[in-house]
């Protein structure tokens, strides 16, 4: 997998280069500040952009805009967010047209190379990988007792592939249903997650975070 690192630390940003590169993937840029950020990234189209959210040149919220610039220009490549917090704004923009390829993991919480390892490889092959902490922030006004219970078989099924990040296309390849079946079954899982329409949120985020949540408590 091709790689861009982007963190303005000197000795993180080689930890993340030496950990990445002994487990067999290619970076092919490294950046401290998220203007650069944009540029390796349009000069090489790598698969996933590893992107700290406190960059140059205002150590704010650089890193995060830069990613969601990225989003926007190259959906291909894959977004892995490293954060000392949770910025739920820019969280929740940056998951809300599609969570296919794109992670979210603190800092702090990154003690097991070996996650960390499979987090970007899953990320970099199109998946999700959420913080604990970033699932809970992002559900704190929207959470429920049990909010999987009052979904069928399928439904489950058809919600666990939408926090893979794939479609409702690709899902119904891969039940081998129509593509009407699937929106159905979507509309069920929103109306039985109480996430009626909304100009503030996304629903498809939401259900995708309640079942993150589930699964983290079982």
């Amino acid at each position: 997998m091709r790689i861009v690192i982007a963190e303005d630390s000197v000795l993180l940003r080689a930890g993340l280069t030496r950990i990445l590169a002994d487990a067999g993937e290619e970076i092919v840029a490294t950046v401290g500040d998220a203007d650069s950020l944009i540029g390796v990234v349009e000069r090489n189209l790598p698969d996933l952009a590893i992107v700290d959210v406190r960059m140059p040149p205002t150590h704010t919220d650089d890193g995060l805009r830069a990613a969601l610039t990225i989003r926007n220009r190259w959906p291909a490549v894959g977004i892995l967010v490293l954060s000392q917090y949770v910025e739920e704004r820019y969280a929740t923009e940056l998951l809300a047209n599609d969570t296919r390829a794109i992670g979210y993991l603190l800092k702090d919480r990154i003690a097991d190379v070996s996650d960390f390892i499979e987090a970007v490889r899953r990320v970099g092959g199109g998946g999700t990988a959420l913080d604990p902490e970033v699932v809970s922030q992002l559900l704190a006004r929207s959470r429920q007792s049990d909010p999987l219970a009052a979904l069928s078989p399928r439904e489950r099924e058809v919600l666990a592939l939408m926090a893979e990040g794939r479609t409702n296309a690709a899902i119904a390849r891969t039940l081998i249903v129509s593509d009407k079946a699937i929106e159905k079954h979507v509309s069920n899982i929103f109306m039985k997650l109480d996430l009626p329409p909304s100009d503030s949120e996304h629903r498809r985020v939401l259900a995708v975070l309640r079942w993150l949540e589930g699964e983290a408590a079982s």
